[in-house]
């Protein structure tokens, strides 16, 4: 039986005795507003999802297909969510870490009777886990695992920003999901920052700084 696409870091974490391996990644380091979001999902072995891939490679709607498919066949995903005022209060990296944390720690409440053994993260190490763990670079794009939680990830975010558009409206939070745009730093300098702004961000901490200045 060939092997399924971006398998082969699974496929060795097997071969070594793993049964539940758990892809994580995040969305959100970048934005100047929003929470940070993470995702871990645990793949069925035998149930490969086609077309699952870095999140950034799909379009929204096929994002959308296969964040659908991942929680009805996936045998566990969990979501790990930080707000900004706790990426404010011990930055964007430890907030980071923390979301991812909070997903691993998700997986065995979503997937009952599933506990992941073996973790395999885009780019980081998950400091104090108790759980055999392999950072790859670009993890998103090799490793079919982290690629599903990218999506999951993603497609969590994207739709909390979409909600976040309704109640702070004029910042086009629907259209850009916060990230730095002309767009949205031109809305920040009109409207000034909304509660879901990073206030520790360039961008957001700097009109913070020149209004206090404008007043004094």
């Amino acid at each position: 039986m060939d092997q399924p696409p971006l398998w082969e870091y699974e496929a060795r974490a097997l071969q070594r005795g793993a049964r539940h391996i758990a892809g994580i990644d995040e969305a959100g380091r970048g934005p100047l507003a929003g929470p940070v979001v993470a995702a871990a999902v645990i793949l069925h072995p035998a149930d490969p999802i086609a077309g699952v891939d870095d999140s950034k490679k799909l379009t929204e709607r096929r994002r959308e297909a296969l964040f659908s498919e991942i929680q009805a066949r996936a045998l566990a995903v969990g979501v790990g969510i930080i707000e900004p005022g706790e990426i404010d209060r011990i930055n964007i990296y430890q907030a980071t870490l923390r979301a991812m944390a909070q997903a691993v720690a998700a997986l065995s409440a979503a997937g009952e009777h599933i506990h992941p053994d073996h973790l395999l993260i885009d780019a980081l190490t998950l400091p104090g886990m108790p759980i055999p763990q392999q950072g790859i670079i670009k993890g998103d794009a090799k490793s079919a695992s982290i690629a599903a939680a990218s999506i999951v990830a993603k497609v969590t975010r994207d739709r909390l920003m979409v909600h976040y558009d309704g109640l702070y409206p004029g910042y086009g939070f629907a259209g850009h999901k916060g990230y730095p745009t002309r767009a949205h730093r031109d809305a920040i300098h009109r409207l000034g920052p909304c509660p879901i702004h990073r206030k520790t961000f360039r961008g957001v901490a700097d009109t913070i700084r020149d209004g206090l200045a404008a007043e004094a």
